[in-house]
């Protein structure tokens, strides 16, 4: 397992904004008393969705707001990789992923266009908008190679539909997730090979049943 440790440009202090203060009570009030403490990752989660990344104020304010000790929470912001502890890409962090499956159908090659349009992995780009990593399987196998961009999963990616995809994402907008080719979900490529004919699951070829009447009960 890698040493994972807080970065050390940190920011004098952290606050939560009303609206994650108010989900952050919400998640707290769904364990029983003296159970709050396992709302940890939960508010984590929320103080990353809030400012990007989990900074050292952040891990005490939700140790002070759960009323447990600063280590307990550093240790799970320190343990899943799913926080970031330093600041990322303000327009998006993008997570490729690098293993077998997507290493055969090309991530290098997605890799490489990190490279050459961000910089160096686990930096942020030379204007802030950017920030990557490679990471372990995303899941998504069937459709590689995939990277996850900020909340959302980006498919059957090449070279040149990463870049233009990274390109919208620099020039603010939102590209809409998924398959690059418009694969559905995890179905094969192409056209449907399968169940052509929509008579083979619409319920048309079902005999209709007759019930027959059921005899009245006999009176006593």
């Amino acid at each position: 397992m890698s040493v994972r440790r807080l970065s050390p440009n940190q920011p004098e202090s952290f606050a939560f904004k009303p609206d994650t203060l108010k989900a952050a009570k919400r998640w707290i009030a769904n364990y029983p008393p003296g159970k709050q403490q396992s709302a940890v990752i939960p508010l984590l989660w929320l103080v990353q969705k809030q400012e990007g990344w989990v900074s050292e104020p952040a891990i005490r304010a939700v140790a002070e707001l759960l009323d447990m000790p600063v280590l307990r929470v550093l240790e799970n912001a320190t343990f899943y990789t799913m926080f970031m502890l330093e600041p990322v890409g303000t327009h998006a962090l993008v997570q490729v992923c690098g293993t077998t499956p997507c290493q055969l159908r090309g991530a290098e090659a997605i890799m490489a266009v990190c490279k050459k349009k961000i910089g160096a992995k686990d930096h942020r780009s030379a204007d802030g908008k950017f920030y990557w990593q490679e990471v372990e399987c995303l899941g998504a196998c069937s459709s590689a190679p995939m990277a996850a961009i900020n909340d959302y999963y980006y498919e059957d990616l090449t070279p040149e539909s990463f870049e233009k995809l990274l390109d919208e994402f620099a020039a603010g907008k939102s590209p809409p997730p998924g398959s690059a080719i418009g694969r559905q979900c995890a179905a094969p490529a192409g056209e449907q090979l399968t169940l052509t004919d929509p008579s083979l699951y619409d319920g048309s070829r079902a005999k209709k049943i007759k019930i027959p009447n059921l005899p009245a009960k006999e009176k006593a």
